[in-house]
């Protein structure tokens, strides 16, 4: 037994004193993949990573207009303000409006104001919209969300529609020649 303990003694001490395996090469056979180690963290690239609040905005008004029942987001003021710009043909709808987030540190804060289409229970609603927007930020950016604050500002009726963007007319003169 004792010829045993030796030879497994011997093993070990050999698999410890031997190189490590080569990693396979990009022509290597066999099926293998090939692979290029990571760096280690010794040899780590400095620099800072900034992440705008409207980076973060955007982020948040995606994540809520994904939840069911959310009709749109913003305030009274805000859509109303939307809704001239879109008739009047200036710039495009804002997809962060009714957003507003600050970051400090890795950590942010989000405020929402969501309006609910009618027949969803709104209280569902506001909670579905905290707990996404919350993972999708997180999620997304690697930011520790603190807190997520939902205003429903108003509820949208059946038939109620957001006003469609125009058009930009066509060129009539040169249709006439």
């Amino acid at each position: 037994m004792s010829e045993a303990l030796a030879e497994q003694a011997a093993d070990q001490a050999a698999e410890q004193t031997a190189p490590p395996a080569d990693p396979p090469s990009e022509g290597s056979r066999g099926g293998e993949p090939s692979y290029i180690e990571a760096p280690t963290a010794d040899a780590a690239v400095k620099g800072r990573i900034k992440v705008a609040d409207e980076v973060v905005e955007k982020v948040a008004a995606l994540a809520a207009l994904e939840v069911p029942g959310v009709a749109d987001l913003g305030g009274d003021l805000v859509r109303a303000f939307e809704s001239v710009r879109d008739r009047i043909g200036i710039g495009s709808r804002r997809s962060n409006q009714g957003v507003s987030a600050q970051i400090q540190d890795r950590q942010v804060a989000v405020s929402l104001t969501i309006v609910v289409e009618y027949g969803h229970v709104v209280m569902d609603v506001a909670s579905e919209v905290k707990t996404n927007v919350a993972r999708t930020v997180s999620r997304m950016l690697g930011m520790r969300v603190t807190e997520v604050n939902v205003t429903v500002d108003d509820v949208r009726l059946p038939g109620e529609g957001r006003p469609a963007p125009r058009e930009a007319p066509e060129d009539d003169a040169s249709s006439e020649s």
